[in-house]
């Protein structure tokens, strides 16, 4: 609930507080005066967008301050526009994103505008409506639809991923398996292109190999004065001299060691010349194998790994192309069984609406009859978006109920459309009957009315007043009026007033007592020039409505 609005440098209000009450609270003024300003600073208090054009002339920032009441804590909400563009939204004096002041104040109070009834010529919206009454069973039954819709939607997305992946494969699949075939025959080794490399160079230069490693070991070991002949000499030499000095002992061994280390390494030359034969059948196979591996690297440009993956790599792809319809089969079923189970769980919730329906089509009659609508029918007619044709066959995460509101407010006349039936001043009338019953379930505290009464006057008039002082039982109410038949009804009056001096206009809020309230509904009545009939009739409407 409101209690306190401060406004301060907001279009031509300078400053002004409006101390609120429970009940119905009703603001009054002359056109021009500002009334609607008010809620337009109220609903920028509440979390609408912010807009610098609002920001009173030569000053730089306008400020809205709120006090609030809500499930027993108190709220002191801030909104500040500057000149600059910055824009600061305030909890409690602490600062916070427009979307957390919007999570609260949504819950505080609801606004409707003269314009807003166009929402229920929107059959868009019907559906919500009939989902917020009863919301603790349809609610439910929603978010089971929606849970498995969602599963729906992912399967119908991978079944459509699945065909269009195996399209473009299939289109693929002879020159996928040509490659593949390619490679496979290749038998392809990991490192065999190094290994040949060395062993092509090794055939190609053979007989030089075998020239210098049998000239070395002849040198080396072969000859009459080999050099390891030569080698075991000085070995001996030196190792008779070892037992004179521990030095010539210490080098005879080394002599020794490398005597021994020689004759290995003449094994070794001689082993080299003796496999060192020429073949020109092996060179041509290596030859042959290289180039074969050689143009698959070069044709793919990869290394001889890299054509390896890729030959795994195809033949993965080829094998998913012979699974695909195993596949498809497989979502294809998993579709059908997740259709079943959606299609039972929108029915489930399609009932349960038109239970709702039916509850909320007696009590809007009802409300309307006592808006002065005494012939008036209204039916919440039901349609389904289900089409077992359609790619989705008709299903939403809100299942499949299409629903419009349909009325006739004269005897004899069908059924249609709001949009179809309705003039501006029965739209205020269905509205509030509407709001009656909404209010109800969405246990909003504060309904905020912008000029309800656009279009209509007299008898109407004095039931929209009744109905807001019903409805202002269990709410509070703000209404800006210019009907002194709505005003009559007001448990708290307002005056919203303008007042100009040599520089600047200033609009002010004034409460009313109870003389000053017949004297505002008596200028309602009559204008500029208040008598005593005027006076009369003023306090003859508030006796009325009380």
């Amino acid at each position: 609930m409101i209690r306190h609005i401060r406004i301060k440098n907001f279009a031509i209000i300078a400053s002004t507080d409006i101390e609120l009450n429970d009940g119905l609270n009703i603001i009054t003024g002359e056109t021009g005066a500002g009334k609607s300003i008010v809620i337009e600073a109220v609903s920028l208090a509440l979390g609408s967008r912010a807009d610098t054009a609002f920001i009173r002339s030569g000053e730089d920032k306008a400020v809205i301050q709120m006090i609030a009441d809500y499930e027993g804590e108190e709220y002191v909400i801030t909104r500040e526009i500057s000149a600059s563009g910055r824009n600061l939204c305030r909890i409690n004096d602490e600062i916070v994103t427009l979307g957390q002041l919007n999570a609260l104040c949504s819950k505080l109070a609801d606004i409707h505008g003269q314009y807003d009834h166009q929402s229920l010529l929107d059959p868009e919206k019907h559906l919500h409506l009939v989902d917020t009454y009863q919301k603790d069973k349809i609610g439910p039954a929603k978010a089971k639809v929606a849970e498995i819709y969602g599963e729906f939607s992912d399967a119908v997305s991978k079944l459509r991923t699945l065909e269009k992946s195996a399209s473009e494969a299939s289109r693929q699949r002879d020159f996928m398996a040509f490659e593949l075939k390619e490679i496979q025959d290749a038998d392809l080794k990991a490192g065999e292109d190094v290994e040949l490399e060395e062993s092509i160079a090794l055939l190609e230069n053979s007989e030089k190999i075998y020239e210098n490693l049998a000239g070395a070991y002849e040198i080396a070991s072969d000859c009459e004065y080999s050099i390891l002949s030569a080698l075991k000499s000085v070995a001996d030499m030196v190792s008779d001299t070892g037992e004179f000095s521990s030095d010539l002992a210490e080098l005879g061994e080394r002599i020794n060691g490398l005597y021994y280390e020689l004759e290995d390494a003449c094994s070794s030359i001689r082993e080299s010349r003796d496999a060192a034969v020429f073949s020109p059948e092996e060179l041509d196979r290596c030859i042959a194998r290289y180039e074969i591996i050689k143009r698959l690297k070069e044709k793919h440009g990869m290394t001889l790994d890299e054509v390896i993956a890729y030959g795994e790599e195809l033949e993965e792809k080829l094998l998913l192309i012979q699974d695909v319809s195993a596949s498809r089969e497989e979502l294809k079923n998993k579709i059908a069984e997740i259709k079943t189970r959606l299609a039972a769980a929108s029915e489930e919730l399609s009932v349960l609406r038109k239970a709702a329906a039916s509850k909320l089509e007696e009590l809007i009659t009802q409300q309307l009859a006592e808006l002065n609508f005494n012939n008036a029918d209204l039916k919440i007619d039901f349609e389904s978006s289900y089409d077992p044709h359609a790619s989705m066959s008709g299903f939403t995460p809100e299942g499949t109920d299409i629903v419009q509101f349909l009325i006739t407010t004269n005897k004899g006349e069908p059924l249609k459309p709001l949009s179809k039936i309705a003039s501006g001043g029965e739209m205020s009338r269905i509205m509030l009957a509407f709001k009656k019953i909404t209010g109800d379930y969405d246990n909003i505290p504060t309904m905020i009315f912008d000029e309800i009464d656009s279009g209509i006057s007299g008898i109407a008039a004095t039931t929209v007043g009744r109905k807001l002082k019903e409805i202002a039982d269990n709410h509070q109410i703000i209404c800006i009026t210019h009907l002194p038949q709505i005003a009559a009804c007001g448990s708290h009056n307002y005056r919203i007033y303008k007042e100009s001096d040599d520089d600047m206009t200033y609009t002010s809020v004034q409460k009313l007592t109870k003389e000053e309230k017949a004297g505002e509904i008596a200028r309602l009545l009559g204008g500029a020039n208040i008598t005593e009939t005027t006076m009369a009739s003023a306090k003859e409407l508030i006796e009325a409505s009380e």
